[in-house]
């Protein structure tokens, strides 16, 4: 099964009232909840300034973007990637309408929330009343975040991949596909008897101590009936 992690940065929150725009994308492809390596990443002009506020955030300056493609020139290399595989999006409620602003301004078919597993919806579901935000999941799971010094779409991805393996099933599940990886064949061992026997390694002292230890139980021990 393939699947792609998504996940977008912005000059704002508002793409319709204060026309924000998408700034970069980052996708991560997954074949059986696995990352395969293959991944989309790309700048895009915005063709606006980006607030200061913004840059706080993600770190991406009005000068980083200049001279990168406009959104009308990565759609169709966009939309190829992502296929018509489900996507796998950390508050998909803010993702998706940005994406399909930009992919009905450049005449590209849109996003259908039903091809959509919203991460952070999942987790809600996980853990009621706990923070759930990427940062909150990676300390609950022990995944190491250490580079997000700021928000960056491919990264937060790549991080969101190890986040969603543990929202489905954690470590059981990824043992339970390297198990299956190989055509379904599964490879067991078994250890070879050895061709003598270990001697005892019990002391002359210690079998002397053991048999008057067993002699003292009596006629009715079983012990004695050993050798």
């Amino acid at each position: 099964m393939r699947e792609i992690v998504l996940d977008t940065e912005t000059t704002g929150l508002r793409f319709r009232e204060d026309n924000d725009r998408i700034i970069e994308i980052g996708c991560v492809e997954l074949i059986n909840h696995m990352p395969s390596g293959e991944t989309f990443h790309v700048y895009i002009d915005p063709e606006r300034e980006v607030p200061q506020e913004a840059v706080n955030i993600h770190g991406i300056t009005t000068e980083m973007l200049r001279g990168k493609p406009k959104f009308a020139e990565i759609a169709d290399g966009f939309s190829a990637f992502i296929a018509g595989d489900p996507l796998v999006i950390h508050n998909a409620g803010f993702d998706v309408p940005f994406l399909n602003f930009e992919l009905e301004k450049a005449g590209k078919p849109l996003i259908s929330f039903d091809r959509v597993v919203d991460t952070l919806l999942v987790a809600r579901q996980k853990h009621p009343g706990a923070g759930n935000r990427l940062d909150d999941l990676c300390k609950r799971y022990g995944i190491d975040n250490s580079r997000r010094e700021y928000h960056g779409a491919l990264l937060d991805s790549e991080i969101l991949a190890e986040v969603y393996l543990e929202l489905i099933g954690g470590r059981q599940t990824m043992l339970t596909l390297s198990a299956n990886s190989g055509g379904g064949e599964v490879k067991t061992s078994r250890a070879r008897p050895r061709s003598e026997p270990l001697g005892s390694r019990l002391t002359g002292e210690e079998r002397t101590r053991h048999r008057e230890f067993v002699t003292g139980l009596g006629e009715n021990a079983i012990w004695p009936s050993y050798d």
